[in-house]
């Protein structure tokens, strides 16, 4: 029996040198053992990156070439790309379990030791030197790159206690303390934010990602080091926090390009597969999927908006909290109300504002508006552009007086009328509420014949919305929800309110 035919359950009865040796198994390289194991994958169509969304035509095949190619990677994106779960899941491409030297720090394999302590314990036990068996998930070591990381974190440093209790010589190898890198020998190892590490440590990198050996002070010291590297990098921070020095991305065998969700559909997958679920929330709210596509619309529009910061982006997580906050905000909803069950509204949207402004750099002239006016400017955008895709163009019908479909909400409201929709009213008034503008159920019916009475009224406030977005009628904020009304009215009465107390849709 081959070694790699040995099943798992038995390797734990190899606890020696000589067992091991006897066992037929060969040492190899970490980039080996990825390549490999990726070979396999590749041949049975299983996909060593499951719950990546988006990549399978870009992202990951760049990634299979570069293990097969048993490259160092840097994955380069805007924040929120998912390059560090991409590097997480790397791990699933090592084998489950390989022998380590006993006592050894370095993850030393048994065969081919790299220490002076595993030459010693080999020299003295010889084919009775213990091993033990190493999980694939603790051969994973990530390092967020801060400008206070030393070279001593990462590569190491002389000990002096060590060399006191010891009793030991500066000069013996054995006073060294060492750093993460070494002790991630046969590991995959992440540095996060490469641009941040001073140049200096980047220096300090050069030798290990191209001779695969450390230097630490005056020591003659060289460790032939087996690391998988993996950097992740913003392309913002090559120009404002920092940057990576020249030669040490010319080490760096493949830099792969990371993107935004290209689609909606997309993004949804992301979002539902990294929202956190809470227990009981699922079952008391119904979410519908036009409240997802809206969700990521908001991203959408975050990334295309002149008061965002293009450079910076518009990380998932901004779409991934939105709709947690959204599910919340109905969730509060119906606890107030005494309420079994309850339905996404419009009006909830109101409780993703908090999860927008903090997950959007601002421009100067973002900062001028403030980030909650913006952050109400991107679901307004939102609702625009997903509004004619369930309605006819308002701009196109604006002047067709007969066939207008929204001409009966229009003079309704025309006649002074108006609605006050409350955050936290409950499903009966919100409903009366909704019912009672002529048109407005017509209008729904007449373009969404399959939906339920539930998505009905959804779509009954959706199209107030969308109408005021496209300044056929006045939305106004108020400090428990939001008033619609007649545009012409609210023109005459807009200079009288409080600035700070309501955001009106942009006229014309």
């Amino acid at each position: 029996m081959k070694f790699k035919d040995i099943p798992h359950k038995q390797l734990h009865n190899i606890k020696t040198i000589g067992a091991l040796k006897g066992s037929g198994y060969q040492p190899k390289s970490i980039k080996q053992e990825l390549r490999e194991n990726l070979i396999l994958k590749l041949r049975k169509n299983e996909n060593p990156f499951e719950g990546i969304w988006g990549y399978n035509e870009t992202v990951i095949p760049d990634i299979e070439r570069a293990i097969l190619s048993m490259h160092n990677i840097n994955l380069l994106g805007l924040r929120g790309q998912a390059k560090t779960k991409i590097a997480r899941l790397m791990v699933n491409l090592l084998d489950e379990y390989i022998p380590v030297l006993d006592g050894s720090e370095l993850n030393e394999d048994p065969l081919s030791p790299i220490s002076k302590y595993g030459r010693d314990i080999i020299g003295e036990h010889g084919d009775h030197a213990p091993i033990h068996w190493m999980h694939c998930d603790e051969r994973y070591t990530e390092k967020l790159a801060t400008p206070d990381v030393s070279v001593a974190d990462l590569i190491g440093d002389v000990d002096p206690i060590k060399a006191a209790s010891m009793k030991l010589n500066y000069a013996d190898e054995r006073v060294i303390h060492y750093g993460l890198i070494p002790r991630s020998h046969r590991c995959i190892f992440v540095i996060n934010e490469l641009p941040d590490l001073q140049a200096r440590i980047q220096v300090a990198l050069f030798n290990i990602l191209q001779e695969g050996d450390i230097q630490i002070r005056g020591f003659k010291l060289r460790l032939p080091l087996d690391i998988q590297f993996v950097f992740t990098a913003n392309p913002e921070d090559y120009t404002n926090r920092g940057s990576i020095v020249t030669p040490l991305k010319d080490r760096i065998d493949s830099q792969i390009i990371t993107h935004y969700p290209i689609s909606i559909e997309i993004g949804k997958k992301i979002t539902e597969q990294e929202a956190r679920k809470k227990a009981g929330q699922e079952e008391k709210i119904n979410i519908n999927e036009h409240v997802r596509d809206l969700i990521e619309e908001i991203a959408i529009q975050a990334r295309d908006s002149e008061f965002v910061d293009e450079k910076s982006g518009v990380s998932a997580r901004l779409t991934i909290s939105a709709f947690e906050n959204l599910k919340s905000a109905a969730e509060r909803r119906a606890l107030i109300n005494h309420e079994n069950s309850t339905t996404i509204r419009i009006s909830d949207f109101n409780g993703v504002i908090p999860a927008i402004t903090g997950k959007v750099e601002l421009v100067y002239e973002g900062e001028q508006e403030g980030p909650g006016i913006v952050a109400k400017d991107l679901l307004g955008k939102a609702i625009r552009s997903q509004f004619v895709g369930y309605f006819p163009d308002p701009d196109r019908v604006r002047k067709q007086k007969e066939d207008n479909p929204y001409k009966k909400i229009i003079e309704w409201f025309g006649e002074g009328n108006e609605v006050d929709l409350l955050n936290d009213i409950s499903d009966e008034a919100y409903e009366r509420l909704l019912v009672n503008i002529p048109g407005l159920s017509e209008l729904v019916n007449k373009y969404l014949k399959k939906i339920n009475q539930k998505d009905r009224l959804f779509f009954m406030e959706f199209a107030l919305h969308g109408l005021a977005e496209y300044s056929m009628i006045s939305k106004k904020h108020i400090t428990t929800g939001l008033s619609f009304k007649d545009l012409l009215s609210s023109m005459f009465t807009a200079p009288n309110s409080d600035p700070d107390d309501e955001f009106l849709s942009d006229i014309g």
